[in-house]
């Protein structure tokens, strides 16, 4: 398994745009894309939200990210882009995965 982890500062009153197009086009890009998903931190110190996707390997994660990771639903994308104040243009962390002891649980929402 393989792990990319991105970061985003939103302006601020955008953080249910945000978290709500993130949703779908963490949804959108599993589906084209063939991620395992991922989840939405927020980082209190850095005021900024940090996303750590899940892969089944790195060559899937890197055809996507060759691709922009384009989904088709430019409503979401407009609301995810319009949302963010901030970002870096290279992944926080890339990581292979040695050992998961992580219990899958429901979705808190």
């Amino acid at each position: 398994m393989f792990v990319a982890a991105y970061w985003w500062k939103v302006h601020p009153g955008k953080e249910e745009q945000f978290r709500t197009a993130w949703r779908r086009g963490t949804e959108l890009i599993t589906e084209k894309y063939g991620s395992l998903g991922s989840r939405l931190h927020w980082d209190e110190r850095e005021r900024r939200f940090v996303g750590v996707a899940e892969w089944p390997d790195r060559a899937t994660w890197q055809a996507a990210y060759d691709a922009k990771m384009v989904y088709d639903d430019p409503a979401t994308r407009a609301a995810f882009v319009d949302a963010i104040a901030d970002t870096a243009d290279e992944p926080l962390l890339l990581m292979e995965v040695t050992d998961d002891l992580l219990e899958r649980a429901p979705n808190p929402g």
